[in-house]
């Protein structure tokens, strides 16, 4: 699956989380590469997508990095919380627990890197914001703000 692919397309089904609009955006301003994540999820069986060229590590400036650690994160995220479904309350990847642990890490590499990542670090912030609120409204019984997910970092989330 890439990263820009079918949970790009998923995510515009999002209006009230807000996350969705924010990573299309970086995807579409050239911050986030096309990336694959074949040889860690994908079937080994299958033929890779042809995509731009493998770039060398190093070249990699560190902001599109973090970048793509973020969107990856909230990719995760966002399928724990059941987003990719239609109804996410019957999505069989739901694991409000998962969820938790990829929103928290989230949270420590945004606050972290928030420095170092410009103009990029308003959307992703917000994507962050935005995954909180989603696990609020999912979990049976939400947390006051200041302790869910993530909080410890970014400050109550409402």
């Amino acid at each position: 699956m890439s990263v820009t692919g079918p949970l790009y397309l998923r995510m515009n089904r999002w209006p009230a989380v807000g996350v969705g609009l924010h990573l299309l955006s970086l995807a579409s301003a050239g911050t986030v590469a096309r990336a694959s994540l074949a040889g860690m999820t994908d079937d080994p069986t299958r033929a890779a997508e042809p995509g731009p060229p493998a770039r060398e590590l190093a070249d990699i400036p560190a902001v599109e990095v973090i970048t793509r650690a973020a969107v990856m994160l909230m990719s995760a995220a966002a399928e724990k919380l059941g987003l990719s479904e239609a109804d996410p309350d019957e999505s069989p990847y739901r694991d409000l627990d998962e969820a938790r642990r990829l929103i928290t890490a989230l949270a420590g590499l945004v606050t972290a890197s928030a420095e170092y990542l410009g103009p990029h670090a308003g959307p992703v912030r917000d994507g962050l914001k935005g995954l909180q609120l989603a696990f609020r409204e999912a979990s049976a019984a939400p947390e006051e703000p200041g302790h869910g997910p993530g909080e410890k970092y970014t400050g109550p989330v409402w």
